[in-house]
């Protein structure tokens, strides 16, 4: 195989690695198919491409959408994508990951109502939009966890900083998961995203075997949460219900994980079916969290974390797990991951994966960072452009990760470029002062 950087300059060269990889990826030179309309209960999909929940972290201190989040739905929805997954909308003020995280409430909900209109008067094919209803849990500045995770602790708490949540403070977060589904689709979204991923406080509750009380041990106790604020939100509220699911957590011992950290995918092949029998229409295939493992979740090649893989594995592990998820659902609509390491070629896969019913929607996050309108370069000319694509060097997840605000340092450069630099400043700084203590 090839060096672990992307190289390609054509399809050909491309399957030469899959076959080596003995991974039978569909790759389509016609991409039309990505033009086809969806139907979900009585709303269209207009397209079969997808931009994924990325956070911008840039929200003001209270949680409304500030100026520059408005800049980057109205470049998402400039640029012709048929659903727009909005990025991580905290439902209560513990859940939030930081002060510049967005967060749904009474106070906001006129801001957050005209963000949806500008979503959709900027958008020329009207966009399915859904809200993604998260607690961060012990990626939050509350340090709230589910239980105690020898692999987790060490990379996001402070020794003894945290408090484990109780079984009644979780029968209260439903509530409060409900509150925010009745907010959204006042605010006009079409679905919500009761998100379950990255390891996030609902993510966690999955891979709770060792917890005690009603949300914690056997499979029905740690998918407790998840089903139980799906039912209540489908009983009082009009709007499609939605999941991110982590498909596995790719940590020894978590969620449809053994012990060595590969796949055991029984249980959540089980929670596919039932979520489908509770009315979700949408599921987003994700895995592992990007706090220890970002090259599960987002295969690239720069930066200064090495991954310990060719990307090329990391595309082929996403995307079999879209194909999984798709072989488990018979009507729930699946979301693939793992295209935009690809670049241009990303195009491609989606068109073959949805022809060969691996899956409904081919989703981009870092790609629509850094390329906010690849979808209609995709639906009009039936490629991407290469010298627009993201490069997957993973800046626009380092600042997210220091609380900066968000986006593509190569593509956006003029807004992220002076942030970035002012983050590695801060980083020679803090080296010097640790150096010299």
């Amino acid at each position: 195989m090839k060096a672990q950087k992307f190289n390609y300059s054509s399809l050909k060269e491309l399957k030469a690695d899959l076959k080596e990889l003995d991974f039978e990826l569909p790759l389509s030179e016609n991409t039309k198919i990505l033009n086809e309309e969806l139907k979900i209960n009585n709303r269209l999909i207009p397209n079969r491409i997808a931009i994924h929940p990325m956070e911008g972290a840039d929200a003001e201190a209270d949680g409304t959408p500030s100026e520059l989040t408005k800049r980057r739905y109205k470049r998402f929805a400039n640029g012709g994508a048929g659903l727009i997954w909005l990025e991580a909308i905290a439902v209560d003020k513990a859940g939030r990951a930081n002060e510049s995280q967005l967060y749904l409430k009474q106070e906001n909900l006129a801001q957050f109502k005209d963000l949806i209109k500008l979503i959709k008067n900027e958008s020329e094919v009207d966009p399915y939009t859904v809200a993604q209803l998260t607690h961060s849990g012990r990626f939050g500045e509350n340090n709230i966890i589910a239980f105690n995770d020898q692999e987790l602790d060490p990379v996001s708490i402070a020794e003894n900083d945290f408090h484990i949540i109780t079984d009644e403070e979780l029968d209260q977060l439903q509530l409060d998961y409900l509150k925010a589904a009745e907010l959204a689709a006042e605010a006009g979204f079409d679905a919500v995203d009761i998100k379950s991923c990255h390891r996030y406080l609902l993510s966690s509750l999955l891979a709770a075997y060792d917890r005690k009380g009603k949300y914690g041990g056997t499979y029905e106790n740690r998918t407790r949460f998840l089903k139980e604020t799906i039912m209540k939100v489908k009983n009082k509220v009009d709007i499609d219900l939605a999941v991110r699911l982590n498909i596995y957590d790719a940590i020894p011992g978590g969620w449809a994980t053994d012990q060595d950290g590969n796949p055991d995918l029984a249980e959540a092949a089980k929670l596919l079916k039932e979520l489908e029998e509770l009315g979700v229409k949408l599921i987003n295939v994700t895995a592992s969290t990007p706090y220890l493992k970002p090259h599960v979740n987002r295969p690239y090649d720069n930066g200064g974390y090495q991954p310990p893989e060719h990307p090329l594995l990391g595309v082929k592990r996403l995307l079999e797990l879209t194909k999984f998820t798709k072989e488990n659902l018979n009507q729930t609509l699946v979301i693939g991951t793992g295209f935009s390491w690809l670049r241009q070629y990303g195009a491609n896969a989606a068109a073959g994966m949805v022809a060969a019913d691996w899956t409904d929607l081919a989703g981009f996050g870092r790609q629509a960072f850094a390329y906010p309108d690849f979808a209609r370069d995709i639906l009009q000319k039936g490629k991407m452009d290469s010298t627009k694509v993201c490069i997957s060097c993973s800046k626009c997840a380092e600042l997210k990760a220091a609380k900066k605000k968000a986006g593509c340092v190569i593509r956006d450069r003029e807004i992220y470029l002076p942030i970035y630099r002012e983050l590695q400043q801060e980083k020679e700084l803090n080296n010097l002062s640790a150096a010299s203590s």
